[in-house]
């Protein structure tokens, strides 16, 4: 969803902050600010590349609004703003069609179409409309009288075909042209021109004899195609030809947008230019509108030269109350759907519904949404034509004689087409048969689809409900238009042909990682590194570890207390190498600081510090054994509440001694004294990215934040007001990691490294009032990437004279030297990459090898004892079983519900697996095992939520989560997040298989890869070079657990391809955002992504549609419960359901977050589509579809997946069809089938047990929360506490004491 299809909300009055993809908690945000086009040469036309030119003042501001209707529009804020940040870099040439390959072909035909636009011929009434990216027509005659009384279907022809995806097509007010939006080329949505020659000369399949030139290049189309899909270079004899067939030889290009895109153009009266719909994305990749214009180029020009980012705004946005210009680029909402009402004057409708600049989900339908305004643009003048009150107005159609306004309304449970009389002001909803309108998403593929009047003003034709149909109409006394019968389908047949990508597939052997006696950490973060650069400390899911620089020994395991414990934010003591600080993390009593000797292997508790959340403690760089302590004490959090020690949130500073003689042989409590608080600027509540150190004998303080570095002077202690000296040191723009070396007072240069949009770079002289950024052509002087791939974590030596940093399991390090500023030449000349030439034979890396115990493992240790503890002290031959005696099996291994049901089954796992299942009345039960007898009751497999969010991985303190508690307790053994971060979560899921946690398998994408204005999330990818690098980062970080990436709402088509491409090497899935847009969700398809996460956008679809999505490969997870289309899904289960109350979800969940759902807004059914979205998934299910189940981390965490199998039940579904979505399609779409997602001898032993009397089959879908058991890895829980069942019989460990009661 928008940055995310995404859930927000703003304050009112002030710009928003840059929102983290599907939630309505934020924590690791950014803010944003603009956007920069860039060129390439396209397929037609000669393009002029945009200059590049230094960009305006990053920033976040405070802003002020002008009314839309206030005439004093000459100091609109569009004109103070600049669109010149985004993008970062300019895109390389590439070619959507000949670039990526396309070996299959899907042809069929169709006689209902999904959301069809269309236009009609203003002197010979054909109608031209698009279909699943291509462009056809009907002759008039497919609506003359005598046509529609027949049921015969006239052949729609089609005019425009191909890779591109093409839509929106209109008229010239002469007809003798048609413009169309069209992807071709690069792969972003411009607007093109070609001549209108009538319907059937311009059929580019015909039936009949056409030219001979079209029939040569026909018969050539398969062997041509399959030259390309199989890589051989496109000729231009060969490019003629498919230009030809396709329909597209003699269009121009009207407009060069290279990354914001153009939609719905509309001819001026004059016939000289048009007016478009600019879509503007900000931190959210939602888009809003604005009103542009542009020049048609004449047909019989030669060339046509076209300057990227080209054109004349003529209505842009405006701004809330509160905003300045400078916020301009923030501005969510925006006027959209745009056309001539004279020479000078615009219709347009506009969502009026959210007026503070953000854009939000579930609005009133009824209420209305969008109004219809006209805007004179001499005059400068706005005014109203339809309020949105009641049922909202919008895709505004104007008749010929410019009398008539045609919209489209919500009327109770109808949609209808609604007449105004310009001239006498009444308006008559004339026909309620219409298709719900979309306005209450944003929907840049239009709130309806365009229809038209007829040349005489006798007819509109529009489409609804899957056809086009014929409105007739006439006048009354007055002269008003009304309507005259009854409307008509217009009935038509299309064939279909598509050229599709491979489906991205991959497999993943995680049984083998799972079952492993060890498993290996491939994600590290709190680096920090000893004074000299030769030691580097950092922490390991949980474990702090130490690692000697050119060693390839494993990394040492820091010595601690409480192994068993998690510990977190280390640091080496000043002036020693084996001396380390770091905090030891417990869910009853919070944080413990101690102190390790790495030489004589000994730890020291750290007393005196009150009960609390500490983080990042370090000592100062002073002699002896005296020393200065300074932390941070956290408020509340995410995963250990907000309701216990949550005052006193800053910096502390105290004093210590440390360990000397036999004391420092011998674990022993030091006593930290004096402590006292120090108010400060640091910001505690997310300290995972900043650093802090001590110098000049622990007299000042450096902190490190992500965007701000600076000295606190201690020694000079408060002022007047109690503040303390604060002195910035150096800025970064838009960094994620910012760290300077302790300045040093007789060197007046500082250099300084930042994380920025992925890469490490380095800067040998900073200044605190210039902002550090590698925007190309506008970095910062002296900027040097040192990176190849990118990484994270950066961190000085105490001594300034090495940087370090992480990717994935490679430390690297980089000497900062005379030869380090050498390569300054070669990253200064290239102004878009930053030529790492140089700095990458400077830098050297290590691998860190770190590996811990499998959950396996320890079962195999803890089944033991388990057997032990029965037998008298010895375990016996088959400790390691465990069996489930007397079970109904529904195994989901064959796909056929009569094969897949066993019943007085038994089921056998053993150290982790299914070891085997047989009828009650063949088994040997191994002597001495345990068996459970589930009474007859459903075995199932464990759940696979596809599409799954949480917040607890980027939480500061290594809290036990009550999230995967709370999953794994409703039956969900495997997760997938599609949209995460790329280092903590993957950290996450390691600590969880370390057994820090317990929770289902945690699967990731990492960090989306994202197209809008976020710099914590964007990336260009504008070369194959960039795609590589940005699935490595993700790659590396997961190790053999990472297998797939998303993307998220890139604008540009070649983008997504070169990611496609270069996930088939890294054998990695594509799981992107749907996001509210259906032209690009079926680029999506055709390209060949694993799946869409969301439903399209349209609720009920229709055959064309239909057929493509079921039969193309890629998979489904529609996520009812954030439905498009009408009010989400989840806010029925909180309007039917008693959440607060529900007493498995008060132990384990947050009560806060429960009870913020008490309260519901009443809502007809009809404003939820969740039900449409279910009918259109179940079509495609029985046409081949593979549908998931995924319930987006919509509270309340478990309960909504379960009411997800719901919703896609309603659709109609069976069980069996819903169950199979929940396990084995899941676990194919995945690549995981091998291992989990069916109940098969030598899978993982993930099942979910059911109480005797629970029908899975049969009854009430709603039973499957019913569930008694759940085992995941062989280990099984009793699913209503999470208390542990075996081995570990009887065992819950405790969390966070998360709540007040």
């Amino acid at each position: 969803m928008g940055l995310p299809a995404e859930k927000a909300g703003q304050p009112v009055g002030r710009a928003p902050d840059v929102y983290r993809p599907y939630s309505l908690r934020t924590s690791r945000l950014v803010r944003i600010g603009l956007l920069l086009s860039s060129a390439t040469i396209l397929s037609t036309g000669a393009l002029l590349p945009l200059s590049w030119r230094p960009a305006s003042v990053f920033d976040l501001f405070q802003s002020t609004e002008a009314s839309p209707t206030n005439p004093a529009f000459a100091s609109d804020p569009n004109e103070e703003w600049k669109d010149d940040v985004w993008p970062l870099r300019e895109q390389t040439p590439w070619d959507i069609s000949t670039d990526f390959p396309f070996p299959r072909s899907l042809e069929y035909d169709v006689t209902e179409g999904t959301w069809l636009r269309l236009d009609v011929h203003p002197k010979a009434g054909e109608i031209v409309f698009d279909m699943l990216g291509d462009i056809y027509c009907l002759s008039a005659e497919a609506y003359s009288d005598a046509r529609l009384g027949s049921e015969t279907p006239s052949r729609a022809v089609p005019i425009v075909l191909g890779v591109p995806h093409d839509s929106d097509p209109h008229f010239s007010p002469e007809g003798d042209r048609i413009v169309f939006r069209s992807d071709a080329g690069l792969g972003v949505e411009n607007i093109w021109v070609k001549e209108w020659k009538g319907c059937e000369d311009m059929d580019v399949r015909p039936a009949r004899a056409a030219s001979m030139e079209l029939l040569n290049a026909l018969r050539l189309k398969d062997e041509e195609d399959d030259l390309l899909a199989s890589g051989v270079k496109e000729t231009p004899e060969r490019k003629h030809r498919r230009l030809l067939r396709e329909g597209r030889l003699d269009a121009k290009r009207v407009t060069n947008e290279t990354y914001r895109w153009v939609s719905d153009a509309r001819f001026h009266p004059s016939g000289k230019a048009v007016v478009a719909t600019k879509w503007y994305t900000s931190s959210r990749s939602l888009g809003a509108g604005e009103g542009w214009e542009y020049s048609v180029p004449e047909l019989n020009a030669t060339s046509t030269l076209i300057k990227a980012g080209s054109g004349k705004r003529l209505v842009g946005r405006t701004l809330p109350v509160g905003w300045n210009p400078a916020d301009y680029g923030e501005q969510q909402v925006g006027p959209e759907q745009f056309l001539w009402r004279s020479n000078d004057t615009l219709i347009y409708s506009k969502n009026v519904r959210d007026t503070d600049g953000v854009w939000t989900y579930s609005k009133d339908v009824h209420k209305g949404i969008n109004s219809i305004f006209s805007v004179n643009l001499t005059s400068k003048r706005t005014t109203t034509l339809v309020d949105a009150f009641p049922g909202g107005a919008t895709r505004p159609e104007l008749s010929r004689d410019g009398r008539t306004l045609a919209f489209v309304r919500r009327v109770r449970d109808k949609e209808a087409l609604v007449l105004k009389d310009l001239e006498t002001g009444t308006i008559r909803n004339i026909w309620h048969g219409l298709t719900y309108d979309l306005s209450i998403v944003s929907a840049p593929m239009g709130t309806y689809p365009s229809f038209a009047f007829t040349p005489k003003d006798d007819a509109i034709i529009i489409w609804a409900a899957g056809h086009i149909h014929h409105v007739p109409l006439t006048t009354n006394e007055l002269g008003e238009r009304i309507l005259r019968g009854k409307p008509t389908v217009i009935p038509f047949i299309a064939h279909i042909e598509k050229r599709l990508a491979k489906t991205l597939t991959a497999k993943t052997d995680i049984k083998a990682v799972e079952t492993a006696e060890t498993q290996r950490v491939y994600a590290f973060h709190e680096l920090r590194v000893d004074d000299r650069g030769e030691f580097v400390v950092f922490q390991a899911a949980g474990a702090t570890y130490v690692q000697e620089i050119g060693d390839d020994l494993l990394a040492k395991r820091v010595p601690a207390l409480h192994p068993e414990a998690p510990y977190y934010s280390p640091s080496f003591v000043p002036g020693t190498q084996d001396l380390v600080v770091h905090a030891r993390w417990s869910d009853t009593n919070f944080t413990t600081l101690e102190l390790a000797n790495l030489t004589s292997g000994t730890a020291h508790e750290v007393a005196g510090l009150p009960f609390g959340r500490y983080y990042s403690p370090i000592l100062c760089d002073c002699s002896g054994l005296h020393r200065r302590i300074a932390f941070v004490r956290t408020g509340g959090d995410y995963l250990t509440g907000d309701v216990v020690a949550t005052a006193g949130a800053g910096l502390y500073i105290g004093e210590l001694t440390l360990p000397s003689g036999s004391d420092a042989k011998k674990s022993s409590t030091i006593a930290v004294k004096n402590i006292r608080f120090v108010p400060s600027e640091i910001g505690t509540d997310d300290m995972l990215h900043t650093q802090l150190r001590l110098f000049e004998k622990g007299k000042k303080l450096l902190v490190q934040e992500p965007r701000r570095a600076f000295v606190i002077d201690l020694d000079a202690g408060p002022n007047e007001y109690g503040d303390y000296p604060h002195e910035t040191l150096a800025t970064g723009r838009t960094s994620v990691e910012l760290v300077v070396p302790p300045p040093d007072a007789a060197d007046k240069t500082l250099p300084a490294a930042i994380v920025d949009f992925h890469h490490v770079y380095y800067v040998p002289a900073v200044q605190p009032d210039d902002a550090i950024w590698s925007k190309p052509a506008n970095a910062t002087k002296g900027l040097t990437r040192l990176s190849v791939d990118g990484g994270h974590s950066i961190a000085w030596s105490g001594d300034g004279s090495k940087l370090f940093w992480f990717l994935g399991p490679w430390l690297h390090h980089v000497d900062v030297s005379d030869k380090l500023r050498a390569c300054l030449k070669a990253s200064t000349e290239d102004k878009t990459h930053f030529d790492t030439s140089c700095t990458k034979k400077l830098a050297k890396f290590q691998e860190v090898v770190v590996e811990y115990p499998s959950d396996v493992s320890r079962l195999k240790k803890e089944a033991a004892a388990f057997a032990a503890g029965r037998h008298g002290g010895k375990p016996g031959p088959h400790a390691d079983f465990f069996v489930i005696a007397n079970a109904t099996l529904l195994t989901m291994e064959t796909g056929d519900l009569k094969s897949d049901v066993l019943r007085d089954a038994v089921l056998v796992t053993r150290n982790g697996e299914i070891e085997s299942i047989v009828g009650v009345h063949d088994a040997v039960i191994p002597t001495g095992a345990p068996v459970l007898d589930v009474e007859g009751g459903y075995v199932v497999p464990g759940f696979i939520d596809v599409h799954a969010h949480w917040n607890g991985f980027d939480t500061m303190h290594p809290a036990k989560s009550w999230e995967m508690e709370t999953f794994l307790g409703y039956g969900v053994t495997t997760l997938h997040n599609p949209s995460a971060d790329t280092v903590l979560a993957f950290a996450e899921r390691f600590r969880l298989e370390r057994g820090q946690l317990t929770g289902p398998r945690i699967y990731q994408t990492g960090t989306i890869i994202y197209g809008a204005g976020s710099a914590n999330y964007h990336q260009d990818i504008v070369d194959m070079d960039e795609a590589k690098s940005a699935l490595l980062r993700i790659k590396v970080e997961g190790g053999p657990s990472s297998f797939s990436y998303k993307n998220y709402n890139l604008p540009v088509r070649a983008s997504r391809q070169r990611l496609l491409l270069a996930a088939r090497n890294l054998s990695m899935l594509c799981v992107p955002e749907g996001g509210m847009n259906y032209d690009w969700d079926q680029t999506y398809i055709v390209d060949g992504m694993t799946t869409i996460e969301h439903p399209l956008p349209i609720p009920v679809l229709y055959d064309d549609i239909l057929t493509l999505y079921a039969l193309s490969g890629t998979g489904s997870t529609p996520t009812h419960v954030v439905n498009y289309g009408g009010v989400m899904g989840e806010q029925y289960i909180w309007a039917t359901e008693d959440i607060p109350d529900n007493t498995k979800l008060r132990r384990f969940s947050r009560h806060d977050i429960l009870e913020g759902l008490s309260e519901s807004t009443a809502r007809p059914l009809n404003s939820y589509q969740v039900f449409n979205t279910s009918i259109s998934t179940a079509k495609m299910v029985q046409k081949g579809l593979k549908a998931h189940i995924g319930a987006h981390g919509e509270p309340p965490l478990g309960v909504n997946y379960h009411a997800e199998m719901i919703f896609t039940k309603a659709g109609g579904l069976t069980n069996y069809e819903v169950l199979r979505a929940a396990t084995s399609d899941a676990a194919i779409t995945l690549g995981l089938f091998d291992s989990v997602g069916s109940l098969t001898p030598g899978k993982l032993a993930d099942f979910v047990v059911y109480p005797p009397g629970v029908d899975l089959v049969e009854g009430d879908i709603s039973g499957t929360r019913d569930i008694r058991f759940v085992a995941r890895g062989g280990r099984v829980w009793e699913a209503t506490t999470m208390t542990e069942v075996w081995p570990a019989t009887g065992r819950r460990k405790p969390l966070p004491p998360l709540n007040a009661e």
